[in-house]
This record gives structure tokens, C-alpha cells and sequence, in this order.
């Protein structure tokens, strides 16, 4: 259309005759033809409509910060997508950018590979156990050691308890290989450290249970079976061919085997091996976001920050408990309903737009930061006031603060 209608004026026909012709404006063939005059036949194609300034654009700098943070996530093995390099800039560079800003700016580098598309979120069915210690699951994966040549050495077998409400790593071991023996007493050790859980949640591998194994084998219990069983503990197995039920403990296996990869001096031994899975546990557990839990925690903090179960725990017993998610309002303050009656609770104007998690038993509560585990508020609910003050009296307990250490990325 340009082309033509530049070429009729130029053939002598008046630009009204033009535009009649070609059905536009005059005053569009008016200024393509002052565009032909300036720029000759580059008007045959439509200019840009991009503005000339955006101030709203992000700054170099911090573009420069979001790409040096995603390579430093990347080598030292740790997980590095948009959301967990938000969190690392708004809690160590004081920088707040959202997700999509962030895969913008990785995706303009290409530092994003595309992948073809998977099975959509929405068609999983999710769930968590409410508590800590409510169950573990467990699974075991392989790993290659490597000899002092670099090449290829033995195929050894590092074994996993994950708590399932939290993410918590309870325990990682390398062995030559899992046995049932193996299975019991690192389950013994985690429960002896930790306490032990209310239920289990495994795959069908004999080692774990043989209620699939052959006509020969079934009938039996295997070590882990009469410890669950001897500790009134429920036992759960995923159905066959369902990865996706053990979905925790198998992408907790992935995340710490893409971290061993990237460790510049690979293990030789099994005790080499085991010295990089302590240092990852305390990585995992005390100083990485986990993007499942609410506002990114660390599984530290959100393993203890609610009160655990325990095995034979009976929770239809008659007291009420129950957690509640609230945010801190502009008056400091958050609300419970108790009896049919809405109540206020002092937190503090200092709080004000935090995320809490109030943990009820009956009238006793205790307010909790949801993203640093610290008890903010530990208090028994008067049903006589509508407004429970902060200088009410407390209830006697130790004091007790969950913050979990954060540890900056150096910047190089």
C-alpha cells in the first residue's frame, strides 16, 4: 500500500486523488510522502511505534545484578529460577522485582532454555501433611563416584527421610548399597533425633515393604514394617508406577543431586560423598528458599515452627486445635472468632503486613512469624475482652525464636 500510493503521487496524480483512489486519508499520503522525502525508501515500511524512553524500564544495574545473581545460583548448584532469585535479591541486595520482570530479563539474555511443555500443575492432585513429623517420606537414589583419574568409579546408594509438611531433609546417608537393615536403622536414627512421625509414606521396594513381592514373600513384614509396627506408626505405600505420590522426597533427590554435579572436586569414597551431603543438608534445610512453602521459608522454619506429632496421636480428642494464616493489619493487630465471637490480638504496630500463622489449642495461642519462625505473641484468649492487649499477661514459657541464619551470595 505504501509503495503504491508514494508511486501514484509521484506519477503526477494530486495526494486527495490518491487517497480517494486507495481509500485512506489525505493527511496519512501527507505525511508518507514527507516521510519518502526524509528518508527516501525506507517509508516504504511502517516505522516503529516504540517509545523513544522508558522510564519505567528496569535499570541496567539491577538487569546486571538479576543475570549475575542467576549465574552464581547456577554454579554453585542450587536452584536459580525467577522466583528463588527474587528472593535473593529482596533479602540480600534490598531489591524487590516480580517473577515475570525477572523471566523477562533471563529470557532477553538467554539464559532461559526452552523445554517443551509438560503436564499442566492444575492436573496434579497436591497435598500436605498439617504438622511436622505428621509423616515422612523416604526413597533412595543412586550416585556415581568418581576415581582420582576423573574417571567413572563405583555406583553407590544415598538414602533419604524427608518430613512431608515442611520439607525438612531429617536424613541423607551414602552406602554401597540399601538394605532393610540400612532402612530401619536410619529410620531409628531420625526419629531418635528428631522424634518419630505419626505416619510413613514410601514407594513398594523391598526394602520398605513386601506387600507386592512374590507369593513366596508375602504374607511378611520387613525390618521396617515391625519398627512401624511396634511404634503404633501408620505405614503408607504409594500406588505402582506413581512417582508422583513420593513427589517430595523424588524432587528433594534431584535438587541435591543437580548440587553434588556441581561440585568442582568430585568424591572418590563414600565418606567423600557423605561429607558433601552433610554440607548439603545444612544448605537445604537452613539457608535456601524452599518455593513450596508460604513466602518462600526455609524448611527449618517451617519444621518448627508448629508443634509435632507423634505416632498413635489421637486427633479427634475433644480439645479444639486449629492453625489460622492472617496478616498483621495497620492497627497491629490480627482476629480470631472464638465462640461464635470475633476477638482482637495485639501483635504490634512494628509487624504491621506480616504474615503470621496463629496456632490455637482451646484459649492458649501463640502467634508465629510465617516467614522466620519467631513467636511474636504467646497468650491465653480472654473471652471477657474483645481486645486481647500486647500488655496482657502472658502465659509462662520459655522464650523461644526459630530465626534460621541467612547467609548472603558473595558477589565476585
Amino acid at each position: 500500500m505504501r509503495r503504491l500510493v508514494i508511486t501514484a503521487v509521484l506519477s503526477g496524480l494530486s495526494q486527495s486523488e490518491v487517497a480517494r483512489a486507495y481509500g485512506v486519508s489525505q493527511g496519512w499520503v501527507s505525511r508518507l510522502m514527507a516521510a519518502y522525502r526524509e528518508h527516501g525508501e525506507d517509508a516504504f515500511e511502517p516505522a516503529s511505534r516504540a517509545p523513544h524512553t522508558s522510564p519505567n524500564a528496569t535499570p541496567p544495574a539491577v538487569v546486571e545484578l538479576v543475570i549475575t545473581v542467576r549465574h552464581q545460583l547456577s554454579e554453585a548448584g542450587l536452584d536459580a529460577g525467577a522466583d528463588t532469585i527474587a528472593w535473593h535479591l529482596a533479602h540480600h541486595h534490598n531489591t524487590r522485582l516480580s517473577r515475570a520482570t525477572i523471566h523477562r530479563i533471563l529470557t532477553r539474555a538467554g539464559a532461559v532454555t526452552a523445554q517443551p511443555r509438560k503436564r499442566p500443575k492444575s492436573s496434579y492432585t497436591r497435598f500436605q501433611a498439617d504438622q511436622p513429623n505428621e509423616c515422612w517420606q523416604s526413597d533412595f537414589t543412586h550416585y556415581r563416584l568418581t576415581r582420582p583419574d576423573g574417571s567413572p568409579g563405583r555406583d553407590v546408594e544415598i538414602i533419604t527421610w524427608l518430613d512431608d509438611h515442611s520439607r525438612y531433609a531429617l536424613h541423607a546417608t551414602a552406602h554401597i548399597a540399601i538394605t532393610a537393615r540400612i532402612v530401619r536403622d536410619t529410620f531409628r536414627q531420625a526419629g531418635d533425633r528428631h522424634g518419630y512421625p505419626a505416619a510413613t509414606l514410601t514407594d513398594n521396594g523391598l526394602v520398605y515393604t513386601v506387600r507386592l513381592a512374590s507369593q513366596a514373600r508375602r504374607g511378611g513384614r520387613t525390618m521396617l514394617e515391625n519398627e512401624l509396627r511396634r511404634r503404633g506408626i501408620v505405614q503408607k505405600n504409594g500406588r505402582p508406577a506413581s512417582p508422583t505420590t513420593q513427589g517430595k522426597v523424588e524432587r528433594f533427590q534431584q535438587t541435591m543431586k543437580k548440587w553434588l554435579t556441581a561440585q568442582p572436586e568430585q568424591p572418590a569414597t563414600i565418606t567423600g560423598l557423605q561429607t558433601l551431603i552433610d554440607a548439603f543438608i545444612e544448605e537445604y534445610n537452613h539457608h535456601r528458599p524452599h518455593r513450596s512453602l508460604p513466602h518462600h521459608a526455609t524448611p527449618v522454619t517451617a519444621y518448627t515452627a508448629r508443634p509435632k506429632a507423634a505416632p498413635g496421636t489421637d486427633r479427634s480428642r475433644d480439645t479444639h486445635d486449629r492453625v489460622r494464616h492472617d496478616r498483621v493489619s495497620k492497627a497491629g493487630s490480627i482476629t480470631l472468632r472464638h465462640d461464635g465471637t470475633l476477638y482482637r490480638i495485639g501483635i504490634g504496630k512494628t509487624y504491621t503486613g506480616t504474615y503470621v500463622l496463629a496456632l490455637i489449642h482451646d484459649l492458649d495461642i501463640t502467634v508465629i512469624n510465617a516467614a522466620t519462625g519467631e513467636i511474636l505473641r504467646d497468650l491465653t484468649l480472654d473471652p471477657t475482652r474483645l481486645y486481647q492487649p500486647i500488655n496482657q499477661p502472658q502465659k509462662q514459657r520459655m522464650a523461644r525464636t526459630y530465626a534460621p541464619q541467612v547467609r548472603a551470595i558473595p558477589m565476585s
